[in-house]
Protein backbone atom coordinates (compact mmCIF):
# COMPACT_ATOMS: atom_id res chain seq x y z
CA UNK A 1 0.00 0.00 0.00
CA UNK A 2 2.91 2.38 0.57
CA UNK A 3 3.35 2.81 -3.18
CA UNK A 4 -0.25 4.03 -3.57
CA UNK A 5 -0.60 6.00 -0.33
CA UNK A 6 -0.04 9.41 -1.92
CA UNK A 7 -2.24 8.50 -4.91
CA UNK A 8 -5.11 7.61 -2.56
CA UNK A 9 -4.71 10.91 -0.67
CA UNK A 10 -4.53 12.77 -4.00
CA UNK A 11 -7.70 10.96 -5.15
CA UNK A 12 -9.62 11.97 -2.02
CA UNK A 13 -8.61 15.61 -2.53
CA UNK A 14 -9.59 15.56 -6.21
CA UNK A 15 -12.94 13.91 -5.45
CA UNK A 16 -13.56 16.56 -2.80
CA UNK A 17 -12.84 19.31 -5.32
CA UNK A 18 -15.06 17.56 -7.85
CA UNK A 19 -17.93 17.39 -5.36
CA UNK A 20 -17.53 21.09 -4.50
CA UNK A 21 -17.39 22.04 -8.18
CA UNK A 22 -20.53 20.09 -9.03
CA UNK A 23 -22.40 21.39 -6.00
CA UNK A 24 -21.56 25.08 -6.51
CA UNK A 25 -21.10 25.60 -10.28
CA UNK A 26 -23.17 25.26 -13.39
CA UNK A 27 -26.90 25.60 -14.15
CA UNK A 28 -27.72 22.34 -12.34
CA UNK A 29 -25.70 23.09 -9.21
CA UNK A 30 -26.81 21.17 -6.17
CA UNK A 31 -26.75 17.73 -4.56
CA UNK A 32 -27.62 15.85 -7.76
CA UNK A 33 -24.95 17.72 -9.70
CA UNK A 34 -22.43 16.92 -6.97
CA UNK A 35 -23.03 13.16 -7.21
CA UNK A 36 -23.00 13.36 -11.00
CA UNK A 37 -19.63 15.15 -10.90
CA UNK A 38 -18.23 12.52 -8.52
CA UNK A 39 -19.41 9.69 -10.77
CA UNK A 40 -17.96 11.23 -13.94
CA UNK A 41 -14.67 11.98 -12.19
CA UNK A 42 -14.40 8.35 -11.07
CA UNK A 43 -15.22 7.08 -14.58
CA UNK A 44 -12.57 9.32 -16.12
CA UNK A 45 -9.99 8.17 -13.58
CA UNK A 46 -10.70 4.50 -14.34
CA UNK A 47 -10.61 5.20 -18.08
CA UNK A 48 -7.26 6.94 -17.78
CA UNK A 49 -5.75 4.06 -15.80
CA UNK A 50 -7.06 1.46 -18.28
CA UNK A 51 -5.72 3.45 -21.24
CA UNK A 52 -2.35 4.09 -19.61
CA UNK A 53 -1.47 0.86 -17.78
CA UNK A 54 0.78 -0.12 -20.66
CA UNK A 55 2.36 3.32 -20.29
CA UNK A 56 3.23 2.42 -16.68
CA UNK A 57 4.93 -0.80 -17.80
CA UNK A 58 7.04 0.98 -20.41
CA UNK A 59 7.85 3.72 -17.91
CA UNK A 60 9.01 1.04 -15.47
CA UNK A 61 11.28 -0.52 -18.11
CA UNK A 62 13.08 2.82 -18.34
CA UNK A 63 12.82 3.87 -14.71
CA UNK A 64 14.29 0.68 -13.23
CA UNK A 65 17.71 1.80 -14.49
CA UNK A 66 17.50 5.18 -12.78
CA UNK A 67 18.82 6.22 -9.40
CA UNK A 68 16.68 7.54 -6.54
CA UNK A 69 17.12 11.20 -7.56
CA UNK A 70 15.68 10.78 -11.03
CA UNK A 71 12.84 8.61 -9.73
CA UNK A 72 11.87 11.38 -7.28
CA UNK A 73 12.05 13.93 -10.09
CA UNK A 74 9.78 11.74 -12.21
CA UNK A 75 7.26 11.59 -9.36
CA UNK A 76 7.34 15.32 -8.54
CA UNK A 77 8.15 17.52 -11.52
CA UNK A 78 7.01 14.79 -13.89
CA UNK A 79 3.55 14.52 -12.38
CA UNK A 80 3.11 18.32 -12.50
CA UNK A 81 3.94 18.28 -16.21
CA UNK A 82 1.66 15.29 -16.79
CA UNK A 83 -1.35 16.63 -14.89
CA UNK A 84 -1.26 20.37 -15.46
CA UNK A 85 0.90 20.58 -18.56
CA UNK A 86 -0.52 17.86 -20.79
CA UNK A 87 -4.04 17.46 -19.45
CA UNK A 88 -4.89 21.13 -18.89
CA UNK A 89 -2.50 23.63 -20.47
CA UNK A 90 -1.73 21.80 -23.71
CA UNK A 91 -5.39 21.55 -24.85
CA UNK A 92 -5.79 25.23 -23.98
CA UNK A 93 -2.69 26.01 -26.04
CA UNK A 94 -4.00 24.09 -29.05
CA UNK A 95 -7.27 26.01 -29.02
CA UNK A 96 -5.48 29.31 -28.41
CA UNK A 97 -3.07 28.93 -31.34
CA UNK A 98 -5.64 27.64 -33.84
CA UNK A 99 -8.38 30.09 -32.86
CA UNK A 100 -5.99 33.04 -32.45
CA UNK A 101 -6.98 33.57 -28.81
CA UNK A 102 -4.94 34.28 -25.70
CA UNK A 103 -4.57 31.61 -23.02
CA UNK A 104 -6.71 33.71 -20.66
CA UNK A 105 -9.49 33.95 -23.25
CA UNK A 106 -9.35 30.22 -23.91
CA UNK A 107 -9.45 29.46 -20.17
CA UNK A 108 -12.53 31.67 -19.78
CA UNK A 109 -14.13 29.96 -22.77
CA UNK A 110 -13.42 26.52 -21.26
CA UNK A 111 -14.99 27.48 -17.94
CA UNK A 112 -17.94 29.55 -19.20
CA UNK A 113 -18.76 27.81 -22.49
CA UNK A 114 -17.27 24.31 -22.33
CA UNK A 115 -19.32 23.12 -25.31
CA UNK A 116 -17.68 25.69 -27.62
CA UNK A 117 -14.27 24.91 -26.18
CA UNK A 118 -14.79 21.19 -26.75
CA UNK A 119 -15.91 21.84 -30.32
CA UNK A 120 -12.83 23.94 -31.10
CA UNK A 121 -10.53 21.29 -29.62
CA UNK A 122 -12.21 18.41 -31.47
CA UNK A 123 -11.77 20.26 -34.76
CA UNK A 124 -8.06 19.49 -34.46
CA UNK A 125 -8.38 15.88 -33.41
CA UNK A 126 -6.78 14.68 -36.66
CA UNK A 127 -3.58 16.69 -36.09
CA UNK A 128 -3.37 15.60 -32.43
CA UNK A 129 -3.90 11.97 -33.43
CA UNK A 130 -1.22 12.21 -36.13
CA UNK A 131 1.39 13.54 -33.69
CA UNK A 132 0.63 11.13 -30.86
CA UNK A 133 0.07 8.18 -33.18
CA UNK A 134 3.41 8.62 -34.94
CA UNK A 135 5.34 8.94 -31.69
CA UNK A 136 3.73 5.82 -30.20
CA UNK A 137 4.13 3.89 -33.46
CA UNK A 138 7.88 4.58 -33.41
CA UNK A 139 8.07 3.40 -29.80
CA UNK A 140 6.45 0.12 -30.86
CA UNK A 141 8.42 -0.35 -34.08
CA UNK A 142 11.76 0.33 -32.44
CA UNK A 143 10.93 -2.29 -29.84
CA UNK A 144 10.31 -4.82 -32.61
CA UNK A 145 13.33 -3.86 -34.71
CA UNK A 146 15.81 -4.51 -31.91
CA UNK A 147 18.39 -7.21 -32.55
CA UNK A 148 19.66 -6.80 -28.99
CA UNK A 149 16.55 -8.39 -27.41
CA UNK A 150 17.22 -11.82 -25.95
CA UNK A 151 13.60 -12.56 -25.05
CA UNK A 152 10.91 -12.92 -27.70
CA UNK A 153 7.23 -13.33 -26.93
CA UNK A 154 6.08 -14.30 -30.46
CA UNK A 155 9.39 -15.88 -31.30
CA UNK A 156 8.70 -16.65 -34.96
CA UNK A 157 7.65 -13.05 -35.66
CA UNK A 158 9.94 -11.01 -33.41
CA UNK A 159 13.09 -12.87 -34.39
CA UNK A 160 12.50 -12.10 -38.08
CA UNK A 161 11.58 -8.48 -37.42
CA UNK A 162 14.61 -7.91 -35.19
CA UNK A 163 16.82 -8.74 -38.17
CA UNK A 164 15.47 -5.59 -39.86
CA UNK A 165 17.36 -3.53 -37.27
CA UNK A 166 20.31 -3.55 -39.68
CA UNK A 167 18.23 -1.57 -42.23
CA UNK A 168 18.82 2.16 -41.53
CA UNK A 169 15.73 4.05 -40.32
CA UNK A 170 13.41 1.10 -40.99
CA UNK A 171 11.00 2.17 -38.25
CA UNK A 172 10.84 5.73 -39.60
CA UNK A 173 10.21 4.36 -43.10
CA UNK A 174 7.20 2.29 -41.96
CA UNK A 175 5.89 5.12 -39.77
CA UNK A 176 5.98 7.59 -42.67
CA UNK A 177 4.09 5.11 -44.87
CA UNK A 178 1.41 4.93 -42.16
CA UNK A 179 1.28 8.73 -42.06
CA UNK A 180 0.84 8.93 -45.85
CA UNK A 181 -2.01 6.41 -45.67
CA UNK A 182 -3.66 8.45 -42.91
CA UNK A 183 -3.19 11.70 -44.83
CA UNK A 184 -4.76 10.14 -47.90
CA UNK A 185 -7.89 9.34 -45.90
CA UNK A 186 -8.52 12.82 -44.47
CA UNK A 187 -10.15 15.79 -46.16
CA UNK A 188 -8.20 18.20 -48.33
CA UNK A 189 -8.42 21.06 -45.83
CA UNK A 190 -6.61 19.19 -43.07
CA UNK A 191 -4.28 17.01 -45.16
CA UNK A 192 -1.26 19.34 -44.87
CA UNK A 193 -1.85 19.93 -41.15
CA UNK A 194 -2.03 16.17 -40.53
CA UNK A 195 1.20 15.53 -42.46
CA UNK A 196 3.03 18.31 -40.61
CA UNK A 197 1.79 17.09 -37.21
CA UNK A 198 2.86 13.53 -38.01
CA UNK A 199 6.30 14.68 -39.14
CA UNK A 200 6.63 16.63 -35.89
CA UNK A 201 5.86 13.41 -34.04
CA UNK A 202 8.79 11.74 -35.84
CA UNK A 203 11.06 14.73 -35.24
CA UNK A 204 10.27 14.84 -31.52
CA UNK A 205 10.84 11.10 -31.12
CA UNK A 206 14.19 11.06 -32.91
CA UNK A 207 15.20 14.35 -31.26
CA UNK A 208 14.52 13.07 -27.75
CA UNK A 209 16.41 9.85 -28.46
CA UNK A 210 19.33 11.86 -29.90
CA UNK A 211 19.44 14.11 -26.82
CA UNK A 212 19.38 11.07 -24.56
CA UNK A 213 22.17 9.40 -26.54
CA UNK A 214 24.39 12.48 -26.32
CA UNK A 215 23.73 12.96 -22.60
CA UNK A 216 24.48 9.31 -21.87
CA UNK A 217 27.93 9.73 -23.33
CA UNK A 218 28.09 6.02 -24.12
CA UNK A 219 31.27 6.42 -26.11
CA UNK A 220 30.46 3.32 -28.11
CA UNK A 221 31.64 4.69 -31.43
CA UNK A 222 29.68 5.87 -34.44
CA UNK A 223 28.41 2.43 -35.38
CA UNK A 224 27.09 1.70 -31.90
CA UNK A 225 25.56 5.17 -31.56
CA UNK A 226 23.80 4.83 -34.91
CA UNK A 227 22.39 1.48 -33.81
CA UNK A 228 21.13 3.00 -30.56
CA UNK A 229 19.11 5.62 -32.45
CA UNK A 230 17.77 3.34 -35.15
CA UNK A 231 16.81 0.23 -33.18
CA UNK A 232 16.39 1.02 -29.53
CA UNK A 233 14.14 -1.27 -27.51
CA UNK A 234 14.06 -1.79 -23.79
CA UNK A 235 17.83 -2.31 -23.63
CA UNK A 236 18.78 0.72 -25.72
CA UNK A 237 16.10 3.15 -24.63
CA UNK A 238 17.30 6.28 -22.85
CA UNK A 239 18.05 5.03 -19.37
CA UNK A 240 18.66 8.06 -17.19
CA UNK A 241 19.20 11.78 -16.99
CA UNK A 242 17.49 14.59 -18.83
CA UNK A 243 17.13 12.57 -22.02
CA UNK A 244 15.23 9.80 -20.26
CA UNK A 245 13.06 12.30 -18.42
CA UNK A 246 12.13 13.99 -21.71
CA UNK A 247 11.41 10.63 -23.30
CA UNK A 248 8.99 9.62 -20.55
CA UNK A 249 7.23 13.00 -20.56
CA UNK A 250 6.66 12.94 -24.32
CA UNK A 251 5.53 9.32 -24.08
CA UNK A 252 3.04 10.30 -21.37
CA UNK A 253 1.90 13.22 -23.51
CA UNK A 254 1.16 10.90 -26.42
CA UNK A 255 -0.95 8.71 -24.15
CA UNK A 256 -2.73 11.70 -22.63
CA UNK A 257 -3.95 12.95 -26.03
CA UNK A 258 -6.19 9.92 -26.37
CA UNK A 259 -7.48 10.32 -22.81
CA UNK A 260 -8.23 14.04 -23.18
CA UNK A 261 -10.08 13.60 -26.47
CA UNK A 262 -12.00 10.61 -25.12
CA UNK A 263 -12.94 12.51 -21.97
CA UNK A 264 -14.89 15.09 -23.98
CA UNK A 265 -17.15 12.26 -25.19
CA UNK A 266 -18.20 11.81 -21.56
CA UNK A 267 -18.38 15.42 -20.34
CA UNK A 268 -17.49 18.89 -21.57
CA UNK A 269 -16.68 20.22 -18.07
CA UNK A 270 -12.96 21.01 -18.25
CA UNK A 271 -12.51 21.05 -14.47
CA UNK A 272 -14.05 17.59 -14.05
CA UNK A 273 -11.96 16.27 -16.95
CA UNK A 274 -8.74 17.58 -15.41
CA UNK A 275 -9.56 16.15 -11.97
CA UNK A 276 -10.50 12.72 -13.33
CA UNK A 277 -7.48 12.42 -15.63
CA UNK A 278 -5.21 13.74 -12.87
CA UNK A 279 -6.27 10.89 -10.58
CA UNK A 280 -5.55 8.41 -13.35
CA UNK A 281 -2.16 9.96 -14.10
CA UNK A 282 -1.18 9.80 -10.43
CA UNK A 283 -2.06 6.12 -10.19
CA UNK A 284 -0.07 5.41 -13.36
CA UNK A 285 2.94 7.02 -11.68
CA UNK A 286 2.40 4.92 -8.55
CA UNK A 287 2.05 1.75 -10.60
CA UNK A 288 5.32 2.57 -12.35
CA UNK A 289 7.22 2.77 -9.06
CA UNK A 290 5.47 -0.38 -7.79
CA UNK A 291 6.55 -2.33 -10.89
CA UNK A 292 10.13 -1.12 -10.50
CA UNK A 293 10.57 -1.79 -6.79
CA UNK A 294 8.79 -5.16 -6.83
CA UNK A 295 10.82 -6.39 -9.79
CA UNK A 296 7.63 -7.25 -11.66
CA UNK A 297 9.24 -6.92 -15.08
CA UNK A 298 11.82 -9.53 -14.14
CA UNK A 299 9.17 -11.86 -12.69
CA UNK A 300 6.89 -11.56 -15.72
CA UNK A 301 9.30 -11.58 -18.64
CA UNK A 302 6.68 -10.91 -21.34
CA UNK A 303 5.00 -7.99 -19.55
CA UNK A 304 7.11 -5.40 -21.34
CA UNK A 305 6.33 -7.08 -24.65
CA UNK A 306 2.60 -6.95 -23.94
CA UNK A 307 2.83 -3.27 -23.08
CA UNK A 308 4.59 -2.47 -26.35
CA UNK A 309 2.03 -4.42 -28.39
CA UNK A 310 -0.68 -2.45 -26.58
CA UNK A 311 1.16 0.76 -27.52
CA UNK A 312 1.27 -0.39 -31.14
CA UNK A 313 -2.48 -1.05 -31.07
CA UNK A 314 -3.11 2.38 -29.51
CA UNK A 315 -0.96 4.04 -32.19
CA UNK A 316 -2.99 2.39 -34.95
CA UNK A 317 -6.26 3.35 -33.25
CA UNK A 318 -5.12 6.99 -32.96
CA UNK A 319 -4.14 7.13 -36.63
CA UNK A 320 -7.43 5.52 -37.68
CA UNK A 321 -9.48 7.83 -35.43
CA UNK A 322 -7.72 10.81 -37.02
CA UNK A 323 -9.38 9.90 -40.32
CA UNK A 324 -12.82 10.33 -38.79
CA UNK A 325 -13.49 6.72 -37.78
CA UNK A 326 -14.78 6.63 -34.21
CA UNK A 327 -13.26 3.96 -32.02
CA UNK A 328 -15.03 3.69 -28.62
CA UNK A 329 -12.82 4.40 -25.62
CA UNK A 330 -13.96 1.09 -24.10
CA UNK A 331 -12.46 -0.78 -27.05
CA UNK A 332 -9.21 1.15 -26.78
CA UNK A 333 -8.87 0.44 -23.09
CA UNK A 334 -9.81 -3.24 -23.38
CA UNK A 335 -7.24 -3.88 -26.11
CA UNK A 336 -4.48 -2.59 -23.85
CA UNK A 337 -5.72 -4.60 -20.88
CA UNK A 338 -6.05 -7.72 -23.05
CA UNK A 339 -2.41 -7.55 -24.17
CA UNK A 340 -1.22 -7.00 -20.60
CA UNK A 341 -3.25 -9.94 -19.25
CA UNK A 342 -2.12 -12.14 -22.13
CA UNK A 343 1.50 -11.25 -21.45
CA UNK A 344 1.15 -12.00 -17.73
CA UNK A 345 -0.43 -15.40 -18.42
CA UNK A 346 2.28 -16.20 -20.97
CA UNK A 347 4.95 -15.23 -18.43
CA UNK A 348 3.43 -17.50 -15.78
CA UNK A 349 3.27 -20.38 -18.27
CA UNK A 350 6.91 -19.77 -19.24
CA UNK A 351 7.99 -19.81 -15.60
CA UNK A 352 6.20 -23.12 -15.02
CA UNK A 353 7.91 -24.64 -18.05
CA UNK A 354 11.27 -23.42 -16.84
CA UNK A 355 10.65 -24.86 -13.36
CA UNK A 356 9.58 -28.19 -14.85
Amino acid sequence: MKHFRFSIIFTIICLGLSAWWGFSHGPEAGINAMFKALLITAILAVMEVSLSFDNAVVNASVLRNWDAFWRRLFLTVGILVAVFGMRLLFPLLIVGVTADMSMVEVAKLALNDPASYSEKLMLHHAEIAAFGGMFLLLVFLNFLFDDGKDTHWFHWLEEKLSSLASVPAMSVFIALIALLIMAGAVGGETKLAVVMSGIWGVVVYVGVKAIGHMLEGSGGGDEEGEKSLSSSGSSNVVKAGIGGFLYLEVLDASFSFDGVIGAFAITSDVVIIMLGLAIGAMFVRSMTIFLVEKGTLEAYIYLEHGAHYAIGALAVIMLVSGTGVHVPELVTGLIGVAFIVWAVLSSIAHSKRESA
